[in-house]
């Protein structure tokens, strides 16, 4: 039911359309500021002086280590000092470290710079969720993050195609300016938003409840196996993203045609997003994403066969990539909620930790991933492949042992 109906501060507010495309565009800010990055590379590498090619993967990892340390703090920050309180300021940070990522002098000011970047960015995901749970909730909730989600999945098909372009146009420097001026431009658009938390929701920052609240999670038997689990999916997604421009313009000698792929691969996970919500009431969450975890290793071997081949062709490797990155769309969002499952009374703390300790172990993941990178497709279909039995195995030990349960039978677990 919807929570402000007839309060003054919802009358100021933007309408259902507006404010749907807002929040996406604020989320869409750090999509853009990875995945734009991609087809740049090489030009960042040669501009900056990197020797090792591999060593240009970092300006994705650094910004995606940043996002997992600060996920740590922005919730409990929005609950003491607002959702515009936290969103604003990130905002103007966020603009100034794309200035300085686009002035940088060195590979290693560069890298600095994005991780303080990613750090800042972190803030923007936290908000956007935090604004759509002060106005509504229950079904009117969903409906609007479904349709944020629908505007900003948009945004990893077309980020890379503006990467290319803004590259083939002008200097590698000149996206950052890019991202700067939409982030300005989303400062002035946020002027039409109040602030939504209510004066009466106002939590004061209380250091002691919240690592009790991260140890508690911790400790939690079920919630730390599919955190683990989802962190080992969401590490070879991050693999594929810190390798995916190498293995385009080197393997298949395609660079030109990097932007499509890309967005051919992104696609499957949209698809596997829209379709989970549809199938997940009846099927359950347990079912679905087990299912889709044995799929994900089936499919890794056949990718680890048709690498050894020698037969491989780009159009074979992203049609393999674009059923298991989508394989990883129904895997991750309900190994999430699964792990959220028995923390309704500190739901805040719960997904602000989860999200912290997932996301980093990911960016480490997809870190490794994307170093082992030798100038062929094996190590990553390898590393599909290692992800996907590790992460079972979490979700066995977390289930002990019992898989494929049934809707709502699966034993509450407080350890």
């Amino acid at each position: 039911m919807h929570k402000m109906t007839e309060s003054p501060q919802r009358r100021r507010m933007p309408g259902d359309r507006e404010m749907v495309f807002m929040m996406a565009m604020v989320m869409a800010l750090n999509a853009l500021a990875i995945d734009s990055m991609l087809p740049a590379l090489p030009a960042i590498g040669e501009g900056l002086g990197v020797i090792v090619a591999n060593d240009r993967q970092y300006v994705i990892s650094t910004y995606l280590f940043g996002i997992g340390a600060g996920s740590l703090v922005y919730g409990p920050l929005s609950d003491r000092f607002g959702r515009k309180g936290v969103l604003v300021p990130a905002l103007f940070a966020y603009v100034a470290f794309s200035i300085g990522c686009g002035l940088a002098t060195s590979f290693p000011m560069l890298l600095a710079l994005r991780f303080g970047h990613g750090l800042i960015s972190a803030a923007l995901g936290v908000t956007v969720v935090a604004v759509i749970r002060d106005l509504f909730s229950g079904d009117a909730m969903a409906k609007r993050l479904s349709m944020i989600f629908l505007v900003f999945m948009i945004v990893p098909a077309i980020a890379p195609t503006m990467g290319a372009g803004i590259t083939a146009f002008a200097n590698w420097r000149a996206i950052f300016i890019v991202l700067a001026v939409m982030g300005c431009v989303m400062l002035l658009w946020l002027r039409r938003l109040p602030e939504t938390l209510a004066p009466e929701d106002v939590r004061p920052l209380d250091a002691r409840t919240m690592i009790a609240g991260w140890a508690t999670v911790t400790r939690h038997r079920r919630a730390a196996g599919y955190m683990v689990a989802s962190a080992m999916m969401q590490g070879a997604l991050y693999g594929y993203l810190n390798s995916s421009e190498q293995i385009i313009a080197e393997v298949f000698g395609a660079q030109s045609w990097f932007p499509l792929v890309f967005a051919c691969v992104a696609a499957g996970i949209a698809i596997a997003n829209f379709s989970n919500a549809a199938i997940v009431e009846r099927f359950g969450a347990r079912r679905v994403s087990q299912s889709a975890s044995f799929a994900f290793m089936v499919t890794s071997i056949v990718q680890i066969a048709v690498a050894m081949s020698g037969a491989e062709t780009l159009w074979m490797f992203t049609a393999l990539m674009m059923v298991n990155v989508g394989l990883i769309g129904f895997i991750g969002s309900n190994f999430g909620s699964i792990a959220m499952e028995d923390f309704g009374h500190m739901a805040g703390v719960a997904s602000s930790y989860q999200s912290f300790a997932k996301t980093l172990l990911a960016a480490a993941m997809g870190a490794l991933i994307g170093q082992l990178y030798d100038g062929t497709t094996l190590p990553l279909a390898y590393a599909f492949l290692v992800s996907g039995v590790v992460g079972l195995a979490f979700v066995f030990w977390a289930e002990r042992g019992k898989l494929f349960t049934r809707p709502g039978t699966a034993p509450k677990s407080p350890y």
